[in-house]
């Protein structure tokens, strides 16, 4: 009887210990930030192990590898924990990956993808997607758009820059114009001449919020402290296209605005026009997972992404960000708690 409670005593602080639950749970994401080792086995492991899941009074917590061997315990064989994440190798797998969509004249298929990456088609194709957010077939897609504007902004002729930037038939390439560009590409070629923009302005908890769109969806969502100047920015942004005050449908989508900015932890079904990078894509993902009413430094973003030296690249995303509220990155900071400037 007195060895029972013995043995309850320990399982139950484990029980409440919130690392058991990553334990139980093999999360991925706690991989790094703690170890577990096991007695009757004698060997330590990542949280993610899939290994049986052992007795909570078996179970002790150590904060690195070296503590853990210190105690007496030694690298799990299955999981082994002094390795990198595992996280981390596949984000340089992607990486890798989205270098040789990058290059390709052609967008490679989702076979020679997966045969690279040396995984099976099901399994890249979902790790591709966690990690950038798009399919790999959408990245390729994205990037020969992001190529044909460049060659559009140098202004080379339409014919050369569509060519240029992979497409090998201009058929084709003119059926999906509108949605690669939102205009032809003479307008686009043109600084967005003729393109059709629509705005509205509203109050709200923070100031005044703007939102703009396009055929596409919304192409700004900003705020501000007075509406005359948030219109002023959209003209300079888009001097050539057409601007008009939106209509009464337009106004819920106003209204939509209004509701995430004064209750951000609502979901709003708004058709944000998002562009940017993979990379960019993934830091306003975290970025978005920041609580309301709390910050984070541009360090710490980096490293909840797994790539903690791409500081300066967390800091260029958050700039290039122009959904403020949809993609809060007024929630990031600099290291020493002040503003950094960004919208």
């Amino acid at each position: 009887m007195k060895s029972s409670a013995n043995t309850a005593r320990p399982a139950a602080k484990i029980l409440h210990d919130p690392r058991w639950q990553a334990v139980a749970l093999r999360d991925p994401t706690a991989d790094g930030k703690f170890y577990y080792a096991v007695k009757t086995t004698g060997v330590y492991c990542r949280p993610s192990c899939a290994a049986r899941l052992a007795r909570p009074d078996h179970v002790s917590f150590h904060a690195s590898c070296a503590e853990a061997e210190r105690a007496g315990f030694r690298a799990c064989k299955r999981c082994k924990p002094k390795d990198p994440p595992l996280q981390e190798a596949h984000a340089a797998t992607i990486a890798k990956i989205c270098r040789h969509i990058e290059q390709a004249q052609d967008a490679p298929s989702l076979d020679t993808l997966a045969r690279l990456a040396q995984m099976s088609i099901y399994h890249f194709h979902r790790l591709f997607k966690a990690a950038t957010g798009v399919t790999p077939k959408a990245y390729a897609v994205a990037h020969r758009a992001k190529r044909l504007r460049n060659e559009l902004r140098h202004g080379g002729k339409i014919t050369e820059a569509i060519y240029g930037a992979g497409y090998n038939a201009g058929s084709r390439f003119y059926e999906k114009a509108d949605a690669l560009l939102g205009m032809t590409p003479k307008s686009y070629r043109a600084g967005g001449a003729d393109t059709a923009i629509r705005y509205a302005t509203a109050p709200c908890s923070l100031g005044t919020v703007l939102v703009a769109a396009s055929v596409r969806g919304v192409c700004a969502l900003w705020l501000g402290d007075e509406a005359a100047a948030l219109t002023q920015e959209l003209h300079d942004v888009f001097p050539k296209a057409r601007l008009a005050a939106g209509d009464r449908q337009f106004g819920l989508w106003v209204a939509r605005a209004v509701r995430l900015v004064d209750t951000p932890a609502r979901s709003v079904n708004l058709p944000l026009d998002v562009r940017g990078t993979a990379f960019q894509q993934r830091v306003w993902q975290v970025l978005q997972k920041i609580p309301r009413g709390e910050t984070a430094s541009y360090r710490e973003i980096a490293a909840r992404m797994g790539s903690p030296k791409a500081v300066r690249a967390v800091a260029s995303a958050c700039a290039a960000n122009t959904l403020a509220v949809a993609i809060p990155c007024h929630r990031v900071v600099r290291a020493d708690g002040e503003l950094a400037g960004y919208r």
